[in-house]
């Protein structure tokens, strides 16, 4: 294990720090230990208190605590100053270098140059001794293909599970989700989930996913039943037990279990204050759970914890309008404080200048928001471009692009039967010479994109359940 990292301390300050200790019996004084469970605990005000101290005396690994804190807030402005603090520390710490890399490797829009800054990060962390590096690299070798045109991720999953890498059996998990194959791989998830549940608790979900899609109420009590005890035990954390009540209240994976998921929640809301945005969405997907003023009251409570998933789903409320007053203006504003952590915000912005909801539409910066949400996976982004392109609401129709971002929609998971219809429609009207033009696009957008989904990219679920394709409902 490395060695933390530190300012050495002058002879007086050891000495004043040495007396303080002997004679309070360290009562009072900044705690790393205590810094890091409040922080896994999602009490983050008593996870700064003890950061801040120690990072004045010059500790860096206190330094990274706070960083820490300041990425898990979302804010654009707060991940700047974590990345020059992790870049900083990097020089010299371990612990800063795989945190740097996995910064880097997950940041949205990043650039090539910093997609194999990460790599460089994270390998070199791996190589001093840190644990944590693959699954990152596994995530930058699925997402940007383009960026690595030299590895091909499954021979670099095989080479891993050659040398026993223990998280590599989780990487071809990852890799099934990227190429959309994870249902035909149900058996073998289930394998590598139970093998590796004791070590790495993200397979809770994993398993949550295969038993919901299976449709095995038993298994899936039986899960629940073994992670709460893991849970009171200190072998599972908060964060899972949000991850798993999120998959028991998606609709998409199988029958839901929403009353068991809002049990889970309501159990961690003391330690994991992020679970109320958790409990939000799921009165706002099962009314029946509770009142708006419940829902309200929940993304309060939460919102310093998930300022990102609290904004987006204020967004989404205001957008929608099914719980209080449609209002275009207060769903845009907190929908670009959500955009720079949420993919799903890019959309509904989108969605709100392309339909003229602020008084006319705005196409271009429709067209803008919705090529972001559209690049980084949402799912019904296409769509919409599609429908831009073929309908010309606010400017003049381009049925080869139509053609492009219809045909990308048909290639997304479950595809539905307005996609189809809308295909039809742009191919009976699209003329030959525009046709072999939309191809040569779409193969440049396709380029672009890597050739692969990133929101099938990520192990853990998505933040939110990607909404059905089609028109929205009119605000």
């Amino acid at each position: 294990m490395p060695v933390a990292t530190r300012r050495t301390l002058t002879h007086p300050a050891l000495l004043g720090l040495a007396i303080a200790i002997s004679l309070a019996g360290c009562a009072g004084l900044p705690d790393q230990r205590l810094a890091n469970q409040a922080l896994q605990n999602g009490d983050t005000e008593l996870a700064q208190q003890n950061f801040q101290q120690l990072a004045d005396l010059g500790y860096a690994d206190a330094q990274i605590g706070l960083a820490d804190i300041q990425v898990n807030t979302g804010d654009p402005e707060a991940m700047r100053k974590a990345e020059a603090i992790y870049r900083a520390a990097a020089q010299t710490s371990p612990r800063a270098q795989v945190r740097l890399g996995r910064l880097l490797a997950a940041k949205p829009g990043s650039t090539v140059a910093e997609q194999h800054e990460a790599e460089s990060w994270l390998k070199k962390a791996a190589q001093n001794g840190e644990t944590g590096t693959l699954l990152p690299l596994a995530t930058l070798y699925l997402q940007y293909p383009q960026s690595f045109p030299n590895i091909d991720a499954q021979k670099q999953i095989d080479q891993w599970l050659a040398a026993g890498y223990p998280d590599a059996p989780l990487a071809q998990v990852m890799l099934y989700r990227a190429k959309g194959t994870y249902d035909q791989h149900l058996d073998d998830i289930e394998r590598i989930c139970k093998a590796a549940l004791s070590a790495n608790d993200v397979c809770y979900v994993e398993l949550a996913t295969v038993y919901q899609k299976r449709g095995q109420a038993d298994r899936q009590a039986e899960l629940v039943k073994q992670l709460q005890s893991a849970y009171n035990g200190g072998t599972a954390s908060a964060a899972r037990i949000d991850g798993v009540a999120r998959v028991l209240s998606d609709p998409t994976l199988g029958k839901t279990d929403e009353k068991t998921a809002q049990t889970l929640l309501e159990s961690v809301t003391d330690t994991y204050p992020a679970a109320y945005i958790s409990l939000a969405q799921l009165l706002y997907q099962f009314p029946e759970l509770g009142d708006v003023d419940k829902l309200m009251d929940y993304i309060n409570k939460g919102h310093s914890a998930d300022p990102g998933r609290a904004e987006l789903l204020l967004g989404k409320v205001y957008y929608e309008g099914k719980v209080v007053i449609p209002d275009a203006h207060k769903a845009l504003d907190h929908l670009q404080k959500a955009a720079g952590t949420q993919v799903s915000a890019h959309y509904y912005m989108g969605q709100i200048y392309r339909r003229g909801y602020l008084g006319k539409p705005e196409p271009q910066k429709a067209v803008d928001e919705l090529l972001k949400a559209a690049r980084s996976g949402q799912n019904s982004a296409d769509f919409a471009l599609a429908q831009l392109y073929s309908g010309g609401r606010g400017t003049k129709p381009n049925l080869v692009n139509a053609y492009v971002f219809v045909q990308l929609a048909k290639m997304r998971p479950d595809v539905q039967q307005p996609v189809n219809d809308l295909n039809t429609l742009i191919e009976t009207e699209l003329q030959p010479g525009q046709k072999a033009q939309a191809q040569q696009l779409m193969q440049q957008e396709l380029k672009a994109r890597g050739g692969i989904s990133q929101a099938n990219s990520a192990l853990a679920q998505q933040e939110m359940p990607a909404d059905p394709i089609g028109e929205d409902k009119s605000l």
